[in-house]
């Protein structure tokens, strides 16, 4: 009678194991594993204390999983078994008085026994089963049968586990896919827009419609200069200071904020942004974006960070994409305006070259930039004489060549007013003196050709001497008698003017000092004394051959490379 009871109990067990078995092979839920497991055995064995802790292979230690009884113990919590030499070897063993669960729990392990919840290859963690309630021991069937079940459920958690892992898997790829989709969308419209406001407008809505985030700001770095180039949700705006404050601090990729730094920052702290991400481009951080926390309170992933950058990366390209495009229209309208401006300076020189009797002349303007500061004229006066002219305004581009216009234009308003050269420069240096800034003068040569007594009339005001040769000599006189350059000071004495007689055969050079400041590229100066060996080579040329000589010199010694306007005003005295 006793054998066919222990063949019925042994036929029970055998069922319950088969059926546990095909219950949990069929399960995908963790905790539906977990409680079978609890459940059956605390039916079977008659116990009234069941824990399962799970391994961390990680951290090494083990989470408690699921418990029944074990008041002491914590669902939850990390512990960790000193079992000595017994450690995930045995299948299962009676706790003893030297194993210990830390931290202390002041649990009661006597008479228990822990089961090791192991695949073929690897260790899930621990069964603990208290005594039974009759307080009788456990024999050798019921570890059997434990041991039996806890294969089996070890098996079947390890199978939920993977498709855990499996599931979340394909979770994060459907999510990653979406989130490309829509990068990828957002790109084409990015691409599409030069408004900035509707960049950020954009912008926006992604942040809340892909991450549910409502308050956000965005600075933006444009040379040495900080912005706050938009903003939502944010409190009022912040200072300059600040904004430089809250950019130069946060130079990490990502920055969670923290208690400190709300408190180095009021701003940031009463607009609740909870992170910080920088946007870099080409090694350089060009923005920075805040953001406060989602409005269904979900904390933000790694993985959310990662979108969150690559969102910025494309709203913060096209937005330097719309100042590029104005720096090129900026640049293509100034070259348009150089252009035409240019056009109108050479349009104020004389051109062509007007044939003077007596006179072999010749004069060219080589400048630096579109417009310069360089000038030379030639005129004729009402009695009958010829006006020669050459200047050199100090700086150079735009604000030159204004100060160049307006000394041609007082040039011609005086040069049918019957006075002086002398009285002209008087009062053309008072004028330039009153209007133009104190850093802001001009050197100046002027003579009037009376080409009746082969006479040259001149002033020199502060500008290089001419260099006047004559005939059958190798020495140079040097023109120098006028005044002080144009628009130093006001006139206190009268300029000088002094006639000098051209023969046949002499030759002027009057030139500006980008001929002889010219460096080479060992930041040599071409100078005076090149200057007038290359004249001396060239003598017996025309005054175009000759000033095409001395321009080609230069070019020759710089390299072609000009960092002022060249111009040559050369005449030579004819029979």
């Amino acid at each position: 009678m006793g054998e066919e009871k222990n063949q019925s109990h042994s036929t029970f067990e055998l069922k319950t194991v088969i059926e546990t078995s095909r219950m949990l092979v069929e399960s995908r839920d963790t905790n539906f594993v977990l409680n079978n497991l609890l459940l059956i055995l605390m039916g079977r064995l008659m116990v009234t204390k069941a824990a399962i802790f799970i391994h961390d292979p990680v951290e090494g230690t083990y989470c408690l999983k699921k418990k029944k009884g074990f008041d002491k113990l914590e669902e939850g919590a990390n512990y960790t078994f000193e079992l000595g030499s017994k450690q995930n070897k045995e299948p299962f063993f009676e706790v003893g008085f030297n194993d210990k669960i830390k931290p202390q729990t002041g649990a009661d392990l006597q008479n228990c026994f822990l089961f090791n919840l192991r695949t073929s290859n690897n260790h899930h963690g621990y069964l603990l089963l208290g005594p039974k309630a009759n307080r009788t021991s456990f024999s050798t069937e019921d570890l059997e049968f434990t041991e039996s079940l806890c294969i089996i459920s070890t098996a079947a958690l390890a199978n939920s586990q993977l498709f855990t892992e499996l599931t979340n898997t394909y979770r994060n790829l459907d999510k990653r896919i979406h989130e490309l989709n829509t990068l990828f969308d957002l790109s084409k419209e990015f691409n599409l827009l030069v408004d900035r406001e509707k960049i950020s407008s954009i912008f926006k809505f992604a942040l809340l419609g892909q991450l549910f985030i409502r308050t956000f700001f965005l600075i933006y770095k444009t040379g040495s200069k900080y912005s706050l180039l938009t903003s939502s949700g944010t409190v009022a705006k912040p200072t300059q200071k600040q904004i430089n404050s809250i950019f130069l601090e946060a130079d990490e990729d990502i920055v969670v904020v923290d208690k400190n730094l709300k408190n180095q920052h009021e701003w940031i702290q009463k607009s609740n942004i909870t992170a910080l991400i920088s946007v870099t481009i080409q090694n350089e951080r060009v923005a920075l974006i805040g953001v406060g926390e989602r409005v269904n309170k979900v904390p933000f992933s790694e993985s959310d960070y990662n979108f969150l950058k690559s969102l910025a990366n494309l709203a913060v390209i096209s937005i330097q994409k719309t100042f590029f495009l104005e720096e090129r229209i900026d640049k293509e309208r100034m070259e348009e305006e150089l252009s035409i401006a240019k056009a109108i300076q050479e349009g104020l020189l004389p051109e062509p070259i007007p044939e003077i009797p007596g006179i072999d002349l010749a004069a060219k303007t080589v400048s630096s930039r579109e417009v310069g500061g360089d000038y030379f004229d030639i005129a004729e006066a009402p009695d009958g004489s010829t006006i020669f002219a050459i200047a050199d305004v100090t700086g150079k581009g735009v604000p030159a060549a204004l100060l160049m216009a307006n000394l041609q234009s007082m040039l011609h308003v005086l040069l049918p007013v019957d006075i002086t050269l002398s009285e002209a420069t008087d009062r053309i240096n008072n004028i330039i003196h009153k209007n133009t800034p104190s850093d802001k003068f001009i050197t100046f040569f002027w003579g009037k050709y009376l080409s009746d007594h082969k006479i040259l009339r001149y002033v020199n005001a502060g500008h290089n001497p001419p260099l006047l040769l004559r005939l059958n000599s190798d020495e140079f006189i040097e023109l120098t008698k006028g005044g002080l350059l144009l628009g130093a000071m006001e006139t206190f004495m009268p300029y000088e003017q002094t006639d000098v007689q051209l023969n046949p055969g002499d030759l002027l050079v009057c030139y500006t000092d980008g001929i002889d400041e010219t460096m080479s590229k060992n930041s040599e100066e071409y100078g005076t004394e090149r200057l007038k060996s290359c004249i001396i080579e060239n003598r017996d040329k025309s005054s175009a051959e000759i000033m095409d000589a001395i321009i080609d010199s230069v070019k020759r010694f710089s390299g072609n490379v000009f960092s002022d306007d060249l111009t040559l005003l050369i005449l030579r005295a004819c029979d």
